[in-house]
């Protein structure tokens, strides 16, 4: 039975993703119970920490026999909240949203891209995976029609904080924001930010210090 636990930590909430992914792989291998030592070197996490986050949510396999793989996937989707299907709109059909939209992994795990949209005139009723490019001015209107809970942000930096602020207004609760910048939305509103370049600046970082 899963607990409603409110105060559970981001780290903790962080690391089910992973727990959720290598599961699905074991699943896959066709392993149907996995201890939490074997899962925890499969992603480099204790066992410890495995089971102090498990224990965040709930009681979760046997002592001494361990995890049942397809039960436990079961609760951290739930957990998650990936049993449910969210809908997703993508802003900027470049080739990062081209790429997401063409990401075939959504489907899987809940979520289904439901719209995509663009400035450029010409990409704008083209399809990309089935699906029209609409204009950026019909944002609001399909955003509300199509019932989209996510919005992923493609767009040039100089543009990404104009349309977070009309999916909020469009009434979108979460947004995945890969432009380069640091964006101002409200406090009920989930922001997951991903700079690509920041990530490269650390690889680069500790490359410039490990290279004779």
């Amino acid at each position: 039975m899963l607990k409603n636990s409110a105060d559970v930590s981001k780290a903790t909430v962080d690391r089910l993703p992973l727990y959720f992914r290598t599961l699905r792989q074991v699943q896959s291998e066709g392993i149907e119970i996995i201890s939490s030592e074997d899962l925890g070197r499969r992603i480099g996490v204790t066992p410890e920490q495995i089971r102090k986050d498990l224990a965040s949510f709930g009681e979760f396999g046997k002592k001494g026999v361990g995890y049942f793989v397809r039960e436990l996937i079961r609760n951290i989707s739930e957990i998650l909240g990936l049993h449910r299907n969210w809908n997703v709109a993508i802003i900027g059909v470049g080739h990062l949203g081209w790429a997401l939209a063409n990401y075939r992994s959504f489907s899987s795990i809940g979520f289904t891209v439901a719209a995509l949209f663009d400035a450029d005139p010409a990409k704008i009723d083209q399809y990309v995976n089935g699906l029209v490019v609409s204009a950026i001015d019909d944002l609001e209107k399909i955003v509300k029609e199509r019932d989209i809970h996510i919005g992923v942000i493609t767009v040039p930096a100089h543009e990404a904080q104009d349309v977070a602020n009309r999916l909020v207004a469009a009434g979108v609760r979460g947004i995945w924001n890969f432009a380069p910048v640091v964006l101002k939305v409200p406090e009920d509103i989930w922001l997951v930010s991903e700079d690509l370049s920041v990530g490269l600046s650390s690889i680069s970082y500790y490359l410039s210090r490990n290279t004779k």
